[in-house]
C-alpha cells in the first residue's frame, strides 16, 4: 500500500500537493485522472452513497475519509469497529504440487512450515536483498496458497510471479499463478468489536480462528468467503474475501449489525492506525533499496531459510545480519509541528543522520509519531534527536514501536 501524508492531503483537498521524493505522490482524483479513467472497487457507488471523499490512490478511486473526519474515524476503530475497503489489493492463488517451493523461491518466509489455513507476512526480495513488496501468504486446506499483495505494486508483482512461474515450469516443476482480483472483493473489518459484529453473520465460531489463520465461511448469507484474522491497524480484526457481486451485501449487513457500532473508514485513518501500530507502508518505509535487516523486519526471514540460504538476496541479507547494517528503521515521537515523509533527522549537534519515511499526529496519543531511518549508532530507544520541520529544528526522540500496543487475537 502506498499512501503518504494523508492528514495534510485531506486538509487541502482538492489541491493535494506533491510530497517528498522518497514517498509516493497522492493526488485528488480529478487532479491527476478523470473519474472515468480510475479503476473502481465493487463498493465505489456504496462509498459515494455514504459520503466517502474519493481520491486517486494508485489508479483507483478510493475513499480517503468519511463525514466524521480522519481523527474521529481513527478513534472509532480503536474503540469499536470499522470497515475498510481493500478490494484494490491483489488477491492470487498459487496452484500445483510445487506451489510452496515456487513461492519460497521468491520470498524469505517458511511457507512449508505453515499449518493448513495459517498464513504469514513475508517479503519478495531482489538479488540485492531489497524488498520488492510485502505480502501475506496463507496455506489453505483446499490445496492452494492464497496470496495478497499491495495495490501499488500490482503490475510489478503480477509480472514477477508470472515470469518466475514460467521459468519454474520450464524446469518441469508443477505450479501456476491465478490472479483472482476480478472475482473477489476484499473488506477489512478492524477494531475490538470486529469479532462480535462479524460473528452475527457467519456460520462458524470465530473464536477458533486466531491471528493470521483463516477459514472459508458463509458470511451474511454469502457462501465461499475466506475469512482471515489479520489487518493493518494493530487491532483485532478480519480481512474477508467475498465474491465480487456480493461485496455490497456484506458491507451493508455489517453496517446494520445492531449489537455493535460499525462504521465505514477510509485511507486516512488506515494510514494513521498502521503508523501507530508500527507497520510499514511499501514505497515509504520499505522499498527495493531497503533490506529486511535495515527495516527491522528480520523476523520475517525464517530460521530454516537462513540456514538454507536459498532466497533472493540471501548473501547480502545474511552478511548484513553478521556485520550489522549502517542504518535502521526506528520509531520517533515529538511535539509541535509534525514531521512528514522526507523530513531530515538530525543528531543533537545538528548533524544529518537520517530521514523520516512516514509521520502524522497520533489521534490516540495526542502527540506526533513517525518512523524513519537513522544511522545505527542513533537507533537505541530514548536517543534524543532533532527534526527539521518547516525550517525549524524540533526536539524528538527514538521511541519503541508499536506506539500503541497491538491487540491481536491469539486465542482464549
Amino acid at each position: 500500500m502506498t499512501l503518504t501524508t494523508v492528514f495534510r492531503a485531506c486538509a487541502r483537498l482538492p489541491q493535494l500537493r506533491r510530497i517528498p521524493k522518497r514517498a509516493t505522490t497522492v493526488f485528488c482524483a480529478r487532479s491527476l485522472s478523470s473519474e472515468a479513467e480510475l479503476k473502481k472497487t465493487p463498493l465505489y457507488d456504496f462509498h459515494n452513497e455514504h459520503g466517502g471523499r474519493m481520491v486517486d490512490f494508485t489508479g483507483w478511486s478510493m475513499p480517503v475519509q468519511y463525514k466524521d473526519g480522519i481523527g474521529a474515524s481513527h478513534l472509532h476503530t480503536r474503540a469499536n469497529a470499522s470497515i475498510f475497503d481493500v478490494s484494490h489489493m491483489v488477491q492470487s492463488r498459487i496452484h500445483g504440487r510445487d506451489g510452496v517451493k515456487f513461492i519460497e523461491s521468491l520470498t524469505v518466509g517458511d511457507i512449508a512450515g505453515l499449518r493448513e489455513n495459517q498464513g504469514t507476512l513475508t517479503l519478495f526480495t531482489n538479488d540485492r536483498g531489497g524488498i520488492m513488496d510485502d505480502l501475506i501468504v496463507s496455506k489453505t486446506s483446499e490445496g492452494f496458497l492464497y496470496v495478497v499483495t499491495n495495490a501499488g505494486c500490482a503490475e510489478k508483482d503480477i509480472a514477477h510471479m508470472q515470469n518466475q512461474c514460467a521459468e519454474f515450469q520450464a524446469q518441469r516443476h508443477d505450479a501456476a499463478v491465478e490472479v483472482i482480483q476480478d472475482q473477489f472483493g476484499l473488506l477489512a473489518l478492524q477494531g475490538p468489536s470486529a469479532a462480535a459484529a462479524l460473528q452475527t453473520g457467519v456460520d462458524g465460531d470465530l473464536s477458533r480462528i486466531t491471528f493470521m489463520c483463516s477459514a472459508v465461511l458463509t458470511v451474511f448469507g454469502v457462501p465461499g468467503c475466506r475469512v482471515t484474522r489479520c489487518g493493518y491497524t494493530g487491532e483485532d480484526g478480519f480481512e474477508v474475501s467475498i465474491p465480487v457481486d456480493q461485496v455490497v451485501q456484506v458491507a451493508d449487513s455489517l453496517l446494520n449489525v445492531k449489537s455493535t457500532d460499525v462504521k465505514l473508514a477510509g485511507l486516512g485513518p488506515r494510514d494513521s492506525l498502521r503508523l501507530e501500530a508500527g507497520l510499514c507502508l511499501y514505497g515509504n518505509d520499505i522499498d527495493e533499496d531497503t533490506t529486511p535487516v535495515e527495516a527491522t523486519l528480520l523476523w520475517t526471514v525464517a530460521k530454516r531459510r537462513r540456514a538454507e540460504s536459498n532466497f533472493p538476496g540471501a548473501g547480502v541479507i545474511l552478511q548484513q545480519i553478521k556485520d550489522k547494517p549502517s542504518r535502521k528503521r526506528v520509531g520517533i515521537s515529538s511535539k509541535g509541528p509534525p514531521a512528514r515523509a522526507g523530513t531530515t533527522i538530525l543528531s543533537e549537534d545538528g548533524t544529518s543522520i537520517g530521514v523520516v519515511t512516514s509521520g502524522c499526529p497520533s489521534p490516540s496519543l495526542k502527540k506526533n509519531v513517525a518512523m524513519g531511518y537513522v544511522q545505527t549508532a542513533f537507533a537505541k530507544a530514548g536517543t534524543p534527536l532533532k527534526l527539521e520541520v518547516r525550517g525549524k529544528q524540533v526536539a524528538a526522540q527514538v521511541s519503541k514501536m508499536p506506539f500503541v500496543p497491538a491487540n491481536y487475537y491469539h486465542g482464549k
